[in-house]
């Protein structure tokens, strides 16, 4: 197998027009944030605003781990408290019957070494989703595909069922001949699956350490295991999916691998085009921690508050050793900040990055 590529500065490319797709994007986030609050009377996140969990747990760091993954937070076997939110992407609130993609936050608490600029507090941030690639290669084609949902947020919930049993069945005949198809899926064609069975991906690439790397976690106990690929029937029961979690993590606890996938080829595995999945048999995953949530109501009102409404979740929020990279990861850092700020201002609830020590 080939070495683990080096980090180094060099390793993305910027080009001239990043800020002005910025503030374009934060202008179509603007749309869907003012919308959604002045109908919800209470402003939520402009993507993943629907949140189907909200649970605590810790994060078990590997003790022994090669000199190659021994970085960043992974650098020392260690107990870090975790905080988790279960989501599905879409910038409204919608029934469980829109089957989109699934979503996960993660907030590890008490992390220890050098901060990204403006990283408030000691936390380390990750947010994945249920696939391996994004849906666009550069903020500005994402962009086009934000206008669409914009022009879609908080209208004709009806049509979206409809729009989304069609699409999802396009969805399954693409599949079964081996085509993934993202854009099918973040408009309203993935599969209506039980999220604690899922595997989520980073997606795009950050800095490692000495090293660049993709993240996911991935289901392990038998308990979470038996739902991989469970679908869940939502029709006409608008909060399914919430409700289908909670009763399930009242009944067990779970625990998930934490992984990450070192870059070894720059062609095969590049850094400014998060819609080229990194085959795993070029570069696998590999463990580095355990995820681990006991038993407990994932949405009782006091973590609602604590976590949905009191947290906020950004990629550039944590350790310099684990620097986003590459176009799409550039443009997160201000629009997650953009959208976090207008929460903020509406609700009247400021944001504190949580401590455990």
């Amino acid at each position: 197998m080939a070495a683990a590529i080096r980090f180094s500065r060099d390793l993305e490319t910027f080009s001239d027009d990043e800020d002005k797709v910025v503030q374009d994007l934060n202008a179509t986030f603007d749309t869907i944030l003012t919308r959604t609050a002045e109908d919800y009377h209470h402003a939520v996140r402009a993507v993943h605003a629907k949140a189907h969990a909200v649970l605590e747990g810790e994060l078990l760091v590997d003790g022994n781990l090669p000199p190659e993954l021994a970085q960043g937070l992974f650098g020392k076997p260690g107990q870090h408290k975790a905080f988790i939110r279960l989501s599905t992407n879409a910038g409204d609130i919608l029934p469980d019957a829109i089957a989109l993609p699934r979503g996960m936050a993660l907030k590890i608490c008490d992390v220890e070494g050098e901060r990204l600029a403006g990283a408030e507090g000691n936390t380390q941030d990750f947010v994945m989703v249920n696939g391996p690639i994004f849906q666009a290669k550069t903020a500005d084609k994402f962009l086009s595909n934000l206008k669409l949902l914009a022009k879609t947020t908080d209208r004709m919930e009806g049509t979206k069922e409809v729009l989304s049993a069609v699409l999802t069945g396009v969805n399954t005949v693409l599949t079964s001949v081996g085509i993934s198809s993202p854009k099918v899926q973040s408009l309203g064609g993935a599969p209506n699956v039980n999220p604690l069975g899922e595997t989520y991906y980073s997606v795009t690439p950050f800095r490692f350490g000495d090293y660049v790397a993709k993240f996911s976690v991935a289901p392990l106990s038998p308990e979470l295991t038996a739902l991989t690929g469970t679908k869940i029937d939502a029709k006409d029961w608008p909060d399914a999916i919430r409700e289908t979690v909670q009763q399930d993590m009242k009944s067990f606890s779970g625990v998930w691998e934490f992984r990450v996938q070192l870059c070894r080829d720059l062609e095969r595995q590049p850094i400014e085009d998060p819609t080229v999945e990194w085959k795993e048999d070029e570069a696998p995953f590999v463990r580095v921690a355990l995820l681990t949530i006991p038993a407990q109501d994932s949405w009782s009102d006091t973590e609602v508050k604590n976590i949905d409404d009191g947290m906020r979740f950004s990629i550039w929020t944590g350790l310099a050793a684990h620097q986003p990279l590459g176009n799409i990861n550039r443009a997160r850092r201000e629009t997650y900040q953009h959208s976090a700020d207008f929460r903020q201002k509406f609700n009247g609830c400021p944001f504190h990055e949580p401590t455990t020590s």
